[in-house]
């Protein structure tokens, strides 16, 4: 009996000494707050924000507007996701500049995290791929944290009047462009350019995660 106790007395002894290290610990620094996504009918934040694009320029989301809407997109370059995507999302944006719907793609990884994603590539992509819009540089990742953007690729398509009316991803099938059945990037920028109802304005964002640059403290 007198073993046990002193093993009880031991034991109670450990945890109280190390509830007390706990509590004289300091705590872990909160982790970056979760983005939350624009809802639909939202209009885009940050618009005057200037963005480095890929041919020298400064360009905003506001400058990049359509007269009949306007699409933003969050890609990058190092993503796998992005790269399956990456013709179509040239296609779609470089049609729709020609029917009045603005396009600004927006790289807002850390190029210290994946190197591809660094300006010159940007640039080296752009031409390849022959945007007709800007791809443009994020520098603190504040653009992608204010839309809520989370994926790399991730779509934003406001109408006319700047309200949002679809967000996600660009159709159903990133590895097989000829087995895609359902086209709704396509179709929502082919619905504002013609001041038409988004049919489906919500579909989920599939892709790589953004890789946020540190928040600046002052």
């Amino acid at each position: 009996m007198k073993v046990a106790y002193v093993v009880r007395t031991g034991l109670l002894a450990l945890l109280l000494a190390a509830g007390s290290a706990l509590a004289k610990a300091p705590a872990a620094p909160p982790a970056e707050e979760a983005v939350k996504s624009l809802k639909i009918g939202a209009a885009a934040p940050l618009k005057a924000v200037k963005m480095k694009s890929v041919d020298g320029s400064e360009v905003s989301i506001a400058g990049a507007a359509g007269t009949r809407g306007t699409l933003v997109v969050f890609t990058c370059n190092h993503c796998p996701w992005a790269k399956m995507w990456q013709g179509r999302i040239a296609a779609i944006g470089n049609a729709a500049i020609e029917h009045g719907v603005g396009v600004v793609a927006i790289n807002s990884n850390d190029p210290a995290a994946y190197p591809e994603d660094d300006y010159a590539s940007m640039q080296d992509r752009a031409k390849s791929l022959d945007f007709k819009f800007p791809y443009a540089v994020d520098a603190t990742s504040d653009v992608a944290r204010a839309f809520g953007a989370s994926r790399t690729p991730e779509a934003f398509l406001f109408d006319a009047k700047g309200k949002l009316v679809y967000h996600g991803t660009v159709d159903d099938n990133a590895r097989d462009e000829t087995a895609v059945e359902k086209t709704w990037l396509h179709d929502a920028v082919e619905a504002v350019a013609t001041g038409k109802s988004v049919a489906v304005s919500e579909t989920k964002a599939f892709g790589c995660g953004i890789k946020f640059r540190e928040k600046r403290t002052s």
